[in-house]
């Protein structure tokens, strides 16, 4: 791939463009599906893909290709050309990072076990542990590689491994639970203790009653949590920022949460789901601090954004906008039981259809799924369905009262964005009844 790649950057340099990068990906993939306890459908894939970038009189511009005859490669950098031809400069064009870089090996990135491991033995150890009949998810077993050149000097490669699997269990129609377990490496890969907490959330749903609109202090679920945050990570990209995409515009080094809340995004982090030695500049990846104590200490980089800034990059450049890899809550100080020791909250197991009313503001509403428990006391009292959350990202970030000891690796298709985060406690949430 590191051929093709600058194959398509001498072509790019002949044509006249300035600034290349091409990001080679060629990702293999094992998909086994299950419902009611039963394998329905086991299937494998390979996707080769190349992301190319391209600069000329500081008007950029990209595109995908899967077909590398030189035909075809010559025909899309044209047409990439006359598409310059039609827009304006960016002003704020600053270029991409000079190589070259050197790479370290990052620890448990790459396990060559995952690919030899049997993915029906692991959904059966997932459904065995939630001892219930119906039980739904899916297992992915990942093999990704991805190969970097620019026509500043880069040239990097990386091989990872990661195995993941989304368990879902029900009691009845009105029982249910949901969690999920990812690992890069086989010896950290749990499937039977996301197969047994989705079964014992809906065996503790019971008759379920409509829950009433209020303030109420919640208990996020790390899997609930995770998929706010992951949405919380894009909003610190500095493009997203500047685009009016976030509640983060113009606040650096101002406070955006609560005092005992800290976001870092780690790309190098051992296991983490989204590391990667660089980013898709060739950029080494970095653990970077992005909320410290409250305080907003960075948008997250590319080196164009950098040197507008006048700072260094982040190691987070997407090929087209700066992104987190694995976004990581430091553990606090609180064991689970104290979290839920609250005199009368809400415990959220899990979210879905998040939607945001109001990027700039931070205004949005997300319908809890699963497990919605009253919490009384310290105790989960009874069920509760039918409600909303509808509130600012902002306030409840602010309102962070209690956060858990213990990391949990989130990632699934609603947390596209790895997220390592501990059980939260939300104080004065805004609760309504959802609409039929």
């Amino acid at each position: 791939m590191h051929q093709i790649n600058e194959k398509i950057i001498n072509a790019a340099k002949k044509l006249g463009f300035g600034d290349v990068v091409v990001l080679s990906h060629v990702d293999d993939r094992k998909q086994v599906r299950f419902a009611n306890g039963e394998i329905t459908i086991a299937k494998n894939w390979r996707d080769t893909r190349t992301e190319i970038f391209v600069e000329h009189d500081k008007r950029v511009v990209g595109t995908d290709i899967t077909t590398y005859d030189e035909e075809h490669i010559l025909s899309v950098l044209e047409n990439l050309m006359k598409l310059t031809k039609n827009m304006e400069p960016r002003k704020d064009y600053y270029g991409i990072a000079e190589g070259p870089f050197s790479y370290s090996d990052i620890d448990e990135t790459f396990d060559p076990k995952v690919l030899e491991v049997d993915p029906v033995d692991k959904v059966e150890e997932a459904i065995n542990a939630t001892t219930l009949d119906r039980v739904a998810g899916v297992l992915y077993i990942d093999h990704p590689q991805i190969f970097v050149n620019t026509s500043n000097g880069v040239e990097g490669s990386d091989e990872g491994t990661g195995i993941e699997i989304s368990v879902r269990a029900f009691k009845d129609d009105l029982a249910s639970g949901h969690a999920t377990y990812s690992s890069r490496v086989l010896s950290k890969f749990k499937p039977e203790i996301a197969g047994e907490k989705a079964g014992e959330i809906a065996k503790m749903v019971e008759k379920p009653v409509q829950g009433d609109s209020g303030k109420y202090t919640v208990i996020f679920d790390p899997l609930a949590i995770g998929n706010l945050l992951s949405m919380v990570g894009r909003f610190t990209s500095a493009m997203a920022v500047e685009a009016g995409f976030s509640f983060l515009l113009n606040k650096l080094n101002t406070k955006v949460a609560s005092d005992m809340f800290t976001l870092r995004d780690i790309g190098n982090m051992p296991n983490g789901y989204g590391t990667r030695k660089f980013d898709d500049e060739g950029v080494p990846t970095k653990n970077t601090m992005i909320i410290e104590n409250g305080i907003l200490r960075t948008y997250l980089l590319n080196h164009s954004y950098a040197k507008k800034y006048g700072l260094e990059t982040t190691g987070n450049a997407g090929i087209v906008m700066p992104r987190p890899w694995n976004l990581y809550v430091d553990p606090g100080d609180y064991p689970q039981v104290e979290v839920f020791d609250v005199k009368k909250g809400i415990y959220v197991t899990n979210i879905w259809y998040t939607r945001f009313q109001n990027y700039l503001t931070g205004d949005f509403s997300t319908i809890p799924r699963d497990g919605i428990f009253l919490v009384e006391n310290g105790e989960i009292r009874k069920s509760i369905k039918n409600v909303r959350i509808s509130d600012n990202i902002e306030r409840m970030l602010m309102n962070i009262d209690a956060i858990g000891n213990e990391i949990y690796q989130i990632h699934w298709w609603e947390c596209e964005i790895p997220v390592n985060v501990p059980y939260l406690r939300i104080n004065d949430v805004g609760i309504t009844r959802a609409t039929k």
